[in-house]
């Protein structure tokens, strides 16, 4: 408990102590205040104010020329040295913060944007800020909002794939991105080439990241009127196209991973002219400051999107 019979000293202000320091520095209240840009006077006050906030004791001893320090005053000058290097060090690290150059960024981003979209924004973003400590995790759009939501992250790159509830997020829109399917080289589309509708593969085995087309890329074959036979469930795209290349089905390439597929697989671009492109955004969480590393890494996230293929940034 506290000794109810000691008297607690005021908090210090930190402009008392500044003038404290610079009269120390100079030896004199004369150089302390041009120094400062104060008036005579106001040093003397403010160093008066510190001295009945630290019990009356006087600092400096008043000479014909000058000042100098009392034995009080000496024992302050280390507490008042180390509270002026910690708020110097305190507004170094803080602009640091600002401009990006220290700090942290913890990212997720779904699978296809880590293809070409995220690389090539991590390496300009790192050349940039490369002080700042950097996480990502991969997920799907609605576990990365709910990542996000937590402060677990402090971005996610998500999509408009799937039943998210992206309105309840601060969005920034990197682009929009056309969609392709992947047939085996020497399935007959890919003989005859040139855009396809996808009524055309209705009969089609699919390879897909889901049985369920609903939420998924798959979400355009219904729109297109017909439920598409999902024969192999597999997550991962490289997998994907190794079941396309066997021969086992067809799959659907977003342009974001357009660029990774293999040679013996061919891309032939999705006409959907009633269905908008799937959207790809920058979200962070609403109402909540950005980190500043953040805003640094979306203005990188937007550059890359203009070197996609098939994407409309």
């Amino acid at each position: 408990m506290p000794d109810p019979h000691r008297t607690a000293l005021p908090e210090l202000s930190t402009v008392w102590l500044r003038a404290f320091l610079e009269v120390v520095r100079h030896g004199s209240f004369t150089v302390a205040a041009r120094t400062l840009g104060w008036t005579q006077s106001a040093v003397s006050r403010q160093i008066s104010s510190l001295e009945a906030a630290l019990g009356g004791d006087p600092l400096f001893d008043r000479l014909p020329r000058g000042v100098r320090l009392t034995e009080a005053g000496r024992a302050l000058v280390p507490y008042a040295e180390s509270v002026a290097e910690a708020l110097h060090g305190a507004r170094r690290e803080l602009a640091a913060l600002r401009e990006g150059a220290e700090g942290r960024l913890r990212f997720g981003a779904f699978a296809s944007a880590d293809a070409a979209l995220v690389p090539r924004a991590l390496a300009a973003f790192r050349a940039r800020c490369p002080g700042v400590r950097v996480t990502r995790e991969e997920g799907l759009t609605p576990a990365l909002l709910e990542r996000l939501g937590a402060g677990h992250l402090d971005l996610a790159v998500v999509s408009t794939t799937g039943r998210a509830a992206l309105e309840s997020y601060a969005l920034r829109h990197l682009l929009d991105e056309s969609l392709h399917v992947a047939v085996p080289a020497g399935h007959p589309l890919a003989v005859r080439g040139g855009p396809v509708r996808l009524g055309e593969l209705a009969d089609a085995d699919w390879v897909s990241g889901s049985a369920r087309p609903e939420g998924t890329l798959l979400d355009a074959a219904l729109r297109e009127g017909f439920r598409p036979r999902v024969a192999h469930v597999v997550a991962e795209w490289t997998a994907k196209q190794g079941y396309v290349a066997a021969g086992l089905g067809v799959a659907l390439v977003p342009a974001l991973a357009a660029s990774s597929v293999r040679p013996d697989v061919v891309l032939l671009p999705v006409l959907d002219e009633d269905a908008p492109a799937r959207a790809v955004y920058a979200a962070t969480e609403r109402g909540r400051s950005p980190a500043p590393a953040a805003e640094a890494f979306v203005t990188a996230l937007r550059e890359a999107a203009t070197a996609i293929p098939g994407a409309m940034a």
